[in-house]
């Protein structure tokens, strides 16, 4: 089989998939589908069958960058700054301080055990250490999504809830994107090495310049079919563009998504084409994650992967609860609000395949099997994660919505 039929196959199969199975498992059980597919990409690659070979993968590389940048720019795109400033201040308060301490407990535990477990240097097990953090944060909107339609849910703790889970991907990927800017190597080609901040400000103007560039040939186009064709055209270059620079295709995706969303007049048509094909790439990159996977040459890498599992669970619940008691938001979430964060989502899956292959940071294959094991551990159980908190709201009296600042 060549690559070209392989992905061709890839391709049909996922988009079969996130319309026929995906809804109906979503209506009906409240289960958001995507573990078996990484399941399916371990049968199917190197490791287990081989019907994709490491050849093979490496011919999709291309169509992962893609992946990689289109699921940034949907991110991007939830960022609109007139829905964005109608939300009070209290809920960006508990969101942000929420992914924040889930960055720093999971991180910061993950830092001594990798050190001691693998004998690195501070800074060697910094970088494992921080991805793995800001894996910690993301938590899956689909969920939460599902919960809310099948309850018909519109209250403080909805609201909380999707900015939260925004809040999540807004940190991750910025932080994982500092990350590869801190760890690039030098180029040769350059008069001087670049700096971190400079890096990162590369990677955030690969961004804002493909929306400018999408504007310029676009213009006021409204129909959806040559909109969904430019905006493949213009992510193509954005990510290819970050990942021939070594740096981060989801960071420098999500700002291309956020200044197209902010910037263009055709916002329902845009956010049409770029949803349109959200699933079937999502399922596409995990098949070519679970395909991608290769054991953890250290024998010791399920301390990791226990440590992530228990420390996640523990900031995401213990945290949101704290956070939402410090600004008097408790009676309006209830105690075990953060239960409906633990969904992990399809983000970590490419960031994780970012750093499988960023080949100057420490541990790709321990890191990469983390973040497997945590989807395959509660992706599909995020629907029910989600019911189990929004549920018992809808059988009582709504909290008022707190007052925004002034």
């Amino acid at each position: 089989m060549t690559s070209g039929l392989a992905l061709v196959l890839l391709v049909v199969g996922s988009y079969l998939a996130a319309h026929v199975a995906f809804d109906w498992l979503a209506r009906k059980l409240v289960i958001v589908s995507g573990a078996e597919y990484i399941l399916l990409g371990i049968l199917l690659g190197p490791q287990v069958s081989g019907i994709l070979t490491a050849g093979m993968l490496q011919d999709l590389a291309p169509a992962s960058a893609l992946a990689l940048g289109w699921m940034g720019a949907i991110v991007g795109s939830r960022f609109l700054l007139t829905t964005l400033v109608r939300i009070p201040s209290a809920i960006y308060r508990v969101a942000f301080v929420e992914s924040l301490l889930t960055l720093l407990v999971v991180g910061g535990a993950q830092f001594f055990l990798l050190r001691w477990l693998f004998s690195l240097s501070d800074q060697r097990a910094l970088a494992p250490a921080i991805a793995l953090g800001a894996f910690a944060t993301l938590s899956g909107h689909a969920g939460i999504e599902v919960a809310a339609r099948r309850f018909r849910e519109r209250s403080t703790l909805v609201t909380t809830l999707r900015t939260t889970t925004g809040a999540n991907a807004c940190l991750a990927i910025c932080t994982f994107g500092v990350l590869l800017a801190a760890e690039h190597a030098p180029s040769a080609t350059l008069v001087r090495p670049l700096t971190p901040t400079e890096w990162t400000v590369v990677t955030i103007a690969i961004g804002l310049v493909g929306g400018g560039l999408f504007h310029l040939f676009l213009g006021d186009e409204t129909r959806i079919d040559r909109l969904f064709i430019s905006l493949g055209g213009i992510i193509i270059l954005v990510s290819g563009a970050a990942t021939y620079l070594r740096l981060s295709p989801v960071m420098a995706g999500m700002f291309f998504g956020a200044t197209l969303i902010n910037t263009t007049r055709q916002r329902s048509e845009v956010s049409a084409a770029l949803y349109r094909i959200e699933r079937p790439l999502y399922f596409l990159l995990l098949v070519f994650a679970g395909a991608s996977w290769r054991p953890s040459a250290q024998t010791a890498w399920l301390l990791p992967v226990l440590l992530f599992v228990v420390t996640r669970v523990l900031a995401k619940v213990g945290g949101a609860r704290l956070v939402a008691r410090l600004n008097d938001l408790l009676p309006a979430l209830g105690d075990g609000w953060g239960r409906a964060l633990l969904g992990q989502g399809g983000l970590i899956i490419a960031l994780a395949v970012n750093y499988l292959y960023a080949d100057t940071l420490a541990l790709p294959n321990v890191v990469f099997t983390t973040a497997v094991a945590s989807v395959l551990l509660t992706d599909l159980l995020s629907g029910r994660f989600a019911a189990s908190v929004i549920a018992p709201a809808t059988t009582t009296a709504p909290a008022p919505t707190p007052p925004r600042a002034a």
